[in-house]
C-alpha cells in the first residue's frame, strides 16, 4: 500500500517536472522572459497541448515564427483560435475591401445618374426655348418647364455632392487598407506586408536574402528609462535601417525585431548592406530628449540567409531567426550568415 502511494507520488512528480521541464524550453525556444506572464501562459498552453490557445499559438508560429510579448497579450490565457492577431486582421482588411468595392459601385451609378440628369436638363433647356421663340404664351406649359429645370439643377448639385462624398470616402479606405499593412509606431511595413512581399517576389522567382535583427539589450532600456524611451529607440533604429537599406524593404516584425527583405543582390552585397546599417546604428549615440543625459551605445544583431527557390517564408526566416539567436549568444553587435 504504502509502495504503490510511493510509487504514484513519484510518478506524479515526474509529469510536474517534465511539464515543467517544457515550459523552461519553450520559454528558452521563444526568447522569453521568464516573468510571471510569461511563464502562466506557457503553463496555460502546454498543460492543454490541444486546447484553443495551444491551436492559436500553432497558428501564429507555424513555419518556426516566434512568438512576440504582443503576440501572447494579444492572446491571452482563455483566447479563442478565431480571436488570434492574424484572423482580426484579415477580416477587418476583408471588410474594407468589401466596403470599397461598394463604395465605387455606388460611384459608378451616382456618376451615370448625374450624366443623365444633366442631358435631361439641357433637353428640357432646349425645348423652353424653342417655345418661346416660337411665342408659345402657355403659361402653366412655362411654369412647370421652370420647375421641372430647378428640380434639375437641383438634383444635379445633390448628384455632385453625393459624387465628392464618395471619392473622399474611397480614399480614406485606401488610407485604411494600407494602415493595415503599416507599423504604427516606425510606420514601416508590419509582418503581413512584409510576408507577402517575400510571396510575391518568391512567384517571380527574384533572388533574395532575409535578414532578421533584434536589439541588444533592449529590455535593459525600458527598464532604465520607460517605455516611451524605448519606443524612440525602435523608431531611430527603423529610420536607420530604412536609410541604409534604400531599395530593400524593411519591416517591423514586432516587438524590438526587424525584418529586412533584400533583392537582386547575392549574399555578400547583402551582407555588406547590412554591416553598413550596423556600424550606422551603433555609432550614434542616443540621448534623453528631456535631460539630454546618454542612453548608452545601442546596437542590434542579426541573422541573414539566402532564399533558395521555391523555399516559402517560414523556412528561410526559421534559418535567419537561429542566425540571428548565434549573433546574440556570440557577444551581440554583430551578423551572422548562412
Amino acid at each position: 500500500m504504502v509502495a504503490a502511494k510511493a510509487v504514484r507520488v513519484a510518478s506524479g512528480s515526474q509529469a510536474a517536472r517534465g511539464l515543467y521541464d517544457r515550459i523552461g524550453e519553450f520559454l528558452v525556444d521563444q526568447r522569453l522572459d521568464p516573468d510571471p506572464a510569461n511563464y502562466a501562459f506557457a503553463y496555460q498552453l502546454l498543460a492543454n497541448p490541444d486546447g484553443p490557445l495551444a491551436r492559436a499559438v500553432h497558428m501564429l508560429t507555424d513555419g518556426g515564427v516566434r512568438l512576440t510579448r504582443r503576440d501572447i497579450e494579444t492572446l491571452g490565457c482563455d483566447a479563442p483560435v478565431a480571436g488570434t492577431a492574424t484572423a482580426t486582421i484579415e477580416k477587418a482588411q476583408g471588410l474594407v475591401a468589401q466596403t470599397q468595392m461598394q463604395v465605387e459601385g455606388f460611384q459608378d451609378i451616382v456618376t451615370a445618374m448625374r450624366a443623365d440628369a444633366k442631358d435631361f436638363g439641357r433637353d428640357l433647356e432646349a425645348s423652353a426655348q424653342a417655345m418661346r421663340r416660337s411665342g408659345g404664351d402657355d403659361l402653366e406649359v412655362t411654369k412647370l418647364t421652370a420647375t421641372m429645370l430647378e428640380r434639375v439643377r437641383y438634383a444635379e448639385e445633390r448628384l455632385e455632392t453625393a459624387n465628392r462624398e464618395a471619392n473622399e470616402l474611397r480614399t480614406k479606405l485606401e488610407e485604411a487598407r494600407d494602415n493595415a499593412r503599416k507599423d504604427p509606431l516606425t510606420g514601416l511595413a508590419n509582418r503581413r506586408a512584409f510576408e507577402e512581399a517575400y510571396a510575391a517576389e518568391a512567384a517571380k522567382g527574384t533572388r533574395m536574402s532575409m535578414a532578421v535583427c533584434d536589439v541588444d539589450y533592449f529590455k535593459s532600456v525600458n527598464d532604465r528609462f520607460g517605455h516611451v524611451v524605448g519606443d524612440r529607440v525602435l523608431k531611430a533604429l527603423g529610420e536607420a535601417l530604412s536609410d541604409t537599406c534604400k531599395g530593400h524593404l524593411v519591416a517591423r516584425y514586432g516587438g524590438e525585431e526587424f525584418v529586412v527583405l533584400f533583392t537582386g543582390l547575392d549574399i555578400k552585397a547583402a551582407r555588406d548592406v547590412l554591416e553598413r546599417a550596423r556600424i550606422a546604428v551603433s555609432a550614434k549615440r542616443y540621448r534623453l530628449r528631456e535631460t539630454d543625459a546618454p542612453l548608452g551605445e545601442i546596437t542590434f544583431s542579426a541573422g541573414l540567409s539566402p532564399a533558395v527557390q521555391g523555399e516559402v517564408f517560414g523556412t528561410v526566416f526559421h534559418r535567419a531567426d537561429q542566425l540571428c539567436y548565434a549573433a546574440k549568444n556570440g557577444g551581440r553587435n554583430c551578423i551572422r550568415i548562412d
